[in-house]
């Protein structure tokens, strides 16, 4: 029979994920965002301007309300496209790498031997950009684990077709 052993890791001879080269998002994927941006402020300012003409209360704010109307969307432009350039993948020969996050960064590595599902989403947008989104399902969960969004959708099918392969294989 064999012995049990729990030796200590050198972790300094760990593989750092961080000295991965990540592929950023396609910068079409950019555009897709403004777009959803611009109609959600859009749907702001319907709703601002129906409350100018119609509440009572705001017949004297209006340049309280147009002001804060453009710092918010400052703002939302500002954050998007810090996200955006922090958003950052990398498919490797046993685990998928996916990088996030404007504040504190968030690092998401998952081994293919935990992956159960693999599903490619288009938007009405991403559609319009010949983008896609590859998402990879685990146990447990209703929704994906991670997705991957703004890829070209040909790269984007090739990579859905080498997680199932790679699923099968462990099956």
């Amino acid at each position: 029979m064999e012995t049990f052993t729990n030796e200590i890791l050198d972790l300094n001879q760990l593989p750092k994920h961080e000295a991965i080269s990540l592929t950023p998002l396609h910068p079409s994927y950019w555009k897709v965002m403004l777009i959803k941006i611009a109609i959600a402020f859009l749907f702001i300012a319907v709703l601002a301007i129906l409350a100018i003409n119609f509440i009572d209360e705001t017949a004297g704010h209006q340049t309280v309300i147009w002001s804060g109307y453009a710092f918010l969307l400052v703002i939302i432009l500002f954050f998007t496209r810090l996200s955006f350039k922090k958003k950052a993948y990398a498919f490797r020969e046993h685990d998928v790498i996916f990088r996030h996050g404007i504040i504190a960064t968030t690092t998401m590595v998952i081994p293919y031997n935990r992956v159960q599902h693999v599903a490619l989403h288009e938007g009405l947008l991403e559609r319009n950009f010949g983008l896609a989104k590859v998402e990879l399902f685990t146990a447990g969960g209703i929704a994906s684990d991670l997705g991957v969004p703004g890829i070209l959708k040909p790269q984007a099918e090739d990579i859905k077709q080498l997680l199932m392969g790679k699923i099968q294989i462990q099956l």
